[in-house]
């Protein structure tokens, strides 16, 4: 019983023991959370105060930069409003002193309209004096004419003839020696500069001259080859004509056909394939086209190739490919015999020692003679002349303008510059140097005939006569009606003439003579 009473206590003891602890458990929480909730308020409270006093802060500063931007702005206005009013008052003082100076010159005009007033009365009184000093000077003329027709006996129209033939007499002779004093005068200060420098050109640049011609011919191993070259029914000739685009001509003579064509590279190229079908023996429509396109292709490297040695020869350097191609087709062109392309590379040398001589751009100066004559390779494909094409294609190629000017100029159909003045002069000693160029018997004989019909037209010419190559006229005048002073200008007018009318490879010289013969008999 004893132990149940103990062990009932016991329990009883452990459930108010749990007991206490619940309630200090629960009260402990409580106590816990109270000081939280107050320690939470004072955070709030802290919190709030804090910011609180961040709006005061940012609300004070907001306030400050307010005012600043205020009082910025007002600044920058007061700043724009003065610079606007003192621009209104430089405008105002400007019209001001416009309206003065306008003031000024209305009353300058008005001067002015009154001194044009005063001198119109001044001109008009002059005019009626001179009108009655005028109708004076006529009557005394009249009568100190009416007093020479009574002492010289002569009618007024037979007076006024003499005098005017006597005035016409004096003036010609004076023209005569003006004439022949400017032109000993040139002479003797232009032509020892100029024979200098041509002098030294000429010998520095001793090129030797070789009269060659395009070749237009074939030769054959037989006679049989030209039923070949025909074909069944001409099929082989057409096949060839229409492929190289020149003709084809079979005559009688013995083991040759000519081909014929206005194009020198293109009939080069038939040609080449005319040889090679000869030498190959094949020939049939088929064979023919193969060949003509290969002898095009090797023409092509060797036009390019015969151009670049031009510009080796020359030493002009940095030519544009197309340039070099176009400067190649001159080996197949000839001038009177000449070779374009080697008189290109001799005016180019000419040229050269020329600028040299005058301390001028050599390398510039050996280009323009080198291209000089370029546009001959495609005058024919062009209209105009080549100097005027060969310019207008180096342009299109970035050539230097005073390149281009003096190619255009060289034979004097626009301004000349330095460099075209020389590129001519080398143009002519180039081609008139002795077997440089070659004439047709038939041209050169029209040439000469023109020449002397263009000189017996002039009044005054008894007879001429063309010598030294068509490089001379001797002109043989009548005494009686050309003197010396006549003579002098007759030279001068022929050799214009002759530069306006006529075509001639190189100077021409005009020698006028006038003797006169008197013959008697002894008896």
């Amino acid at each position: 019983m004893r132990r149940l009473l103990l062990q009932h206590a016991y329990e009883v003891l452990v459930l108010v023991q749990a007991t206490l602890w619940v309630m200090a458990g629960y009260w402990g929480h409580r106590i816990v959370n109270r000081w939280r909730l107050m320690a939470a308020e004072r955070e709030a409270r802290s919190l709030i105060e804090n910011a609180e006093r961040d709006a005061a802060s940012i609300r004070r500063a907001a306030e400050v930069a307010a005012r600043s931007d205020a009082l910025t702005a007002r600044e920058d206005f007061e700043k724009q409003a003065a610079s606007k009013r003192v621009d209104l008052d430089e405008k105002e003082k400007r019209l001001i002193a416009r309206d003065a100076g306008l003031q000024e010159k209305l009353e300058t005009l008005i001067r002015r309209e009154e001194e044009l007033r005063e001198s119109d009365l001044k001109v008009a009184a002059r005019l009626a004096e001179l009108e009655r000093l005028k109708g004076d000077a006529q009557a005394l003329i009249q009568q100190q004419r009416e007093e020479l027709n009574r002492l010289s006996g002569f009618p007024p129209d037979e007076a006024r003839h003499q005098v005017l033939h006597r005035v016409e007499l004096e003036v010609q002779a004076e023209a005569a020696t003006l004439v022949r004093r400017s032109a000993q005068q040139a002479r003797a200060d232009a032509e020892r500069e100029a024979r200098r420098l041509i002098t030294i050109a000429i010998q520095r640049c001793a090129a030797r001259h070789v009269n060659e011609t395009t070749t237009t011919s074939v030769p054959l191993p037989s006679e049989d080859m030209k039923g070949r070259i025909i074909g069944r029914d001409g099929r082989n000739i057409r096949a060839f004509e229409a492929a190289s685009g020149v003709s084809v001509i079979i005559d009688e003579t013995p083991q040759v056909v000519v081909l014929s064509g206005y194009e020198p590279v293109r009939r080069e190229i038939a040609r080449l394939a005319m040889a090679q079908l000869v030498a190959d023996g094949r020939i049939n429509p088929g064979r023919i086209e193969e060949t003509v396109q290969k002898a095009a292709a090797d023409m092509e490297e060797t036009v390019r190739q015969a151009g670049e040695d031009a510009c080796a020869r020359a030493g002009v350097q940095n030519v544009h490919p197309e340039i070099v191609k176009l400067l190649g087709r001159l080996k197949f062109r000839h001038s009177f015999a000449q070779n374009v392309l080697d008189h290109g590379v001799e005016v180019s040398q000419l040229v050269g020692a020329m600028a040299a001589e005058l301390k001028l751009d050599v390398p510039l100066a050996k280009r323009v003679g080198l291209l000089h004559d370029i546009g001959k390779a495609v005058s024919a494909e062009t209209e105009g002349s080549h100097a005027i094409v060969g310019a207008e294609f180096l342009r299109k190629y970035d050539e230097p303008a005073e390149v281009v000017a003096a190619i255009a100029s060289h034979h004097e159909e626009t301004e000349q510059n330095i460099y075209g003045v020389l590129a001519s002069a080398g143009d002519a000693i180039s081609a008139s140097r002795p077997g440089a160029r070659a004439e047709a018997a038939g041209v050169y004989l029209e040439r000469l005939g023109k020449l002397e019909a263009l000189t017996n037209a002039f009044p005054g010419v008894e007879r001429s006569y063309a010598i030294q190559a068509g490089r001379e006229i001797r002109v043989i005048v009548e005494p009686a009606k050309v003197d010396d002073n006549a003579a002098t200008l007759l030279a001068r007018d022929i050799a214009r003439k002759i530069e306006r009318e006529l075509r001639y490879p190189s100077p021409i010289k005009v020698t006028v003579m006038r003797e006169m013969r008197v013959v008697e008999y002894a008896k």
